[in-house]
This record gives C-alpha cells, structure tokens and sequence, in this order.
C-alpha cells in the first residue's frame, strides 16, 4: 500500500516544477519596480494576500546556516488570488488550487545593481490563464509589451 502512495505522490508532482520561470529585466530601483508591481496588481482588481521578503530573510540567517554569500541586494514575493481566473482553472481541473495563490516575484542581486528581475512560474495547459495573468501583471509593471 505504502508503495502505490509514493508511487501516486510522484507522479501527483506538478508538471511546471520543471519549467523554467517566465522573467523579464529592468533598469530602474528595486524600490520603483515593487512599487510598479503593487500598483498593478491593485489596477487589476486584485488584494495582495502577502508579501514574502524573502531576500531580507536569507540576508538575515546567512551567518546562521554557514554563509558568507549575499544573494540579494532586494528579494519578495508578492501572493494573490483572481476569483474569476481561480473559477476557471479549478473548473477545469480540480487539482489547480494546488497552486493557488499565485505569485510574482521581484530581485536584485549585489552583482547587478540597478538591474531588476521580475517574474512568475510557467503555466501550460489548463493553468495557461493564471500564466496570463501573471504576465499582463508583470508587463503592466514593466511597460513591457
């Protein structure tokens, strides 16, 4: 029995764990393009569930888990939810509140100040609205086309 579980967890994995994630890169403060993506993801309709301040976590614990290396000059993840576009996915497939809330995240690193990383994971199939979504967010942010 405790085989066909493990075997049902593996093959239960998502499918976009392997994908890589969909980025885009801008000159401007770590500060402006946070404040960018707030404000879009609020012109969208949408409530900031959570802002996980991921860089400053790390930055803090470096010394505790043996590490001299600085990651991030500036790193979080911003979480929310669509009703509409959530609808949808689980409609289609159940399974999709796995990866509800959905997230973007924003970084810059020591090594490239002034350069700004911003994304989301990759979604196909019957997740490819929340891919969407998060992209028109991430290009409202960027005025990016």
């Amino acid at each position: 029995m405790l085989r066909i579980a493990t075997l049902m967890s593996i093959l239960a994995l998502p499918v976009a764990a392997d994908t890589a994630p969909v980025t885009y890169t801008v000159e401007d403060s770590f500060e402006n393009v946070t404040f960018a993506l707030e404000s879009a993801i609020v012109g969208a309709g949408l409530v900031i569930d959570h802002v996980s301040h991921v860089g400053t976590m790390l930055e803090r614990t470096r010394a505790d888990v043996g590490s001299d290396v600085s990651l991030f000059t500036g790193a979080e993840i911003y979480t929310f939810c669509s009703a509409t576009v959530s609808r949808e996915v689980m409609e289609a497939d159940i399974t999709n509140v796995q990866h509800c809330p959905y997230g973007i995240f924003v970084y810059e690193t020591p090594d490239a100040p002034g350069t700004i990383t911003i994304g989301h994971r990759a979604y196909s199939g019957s997740m490819a609205p929340v891919n969407d979504l998060l992209s028109g967010i991430v290009k409202e942010a960027t005025a990016a086309e």
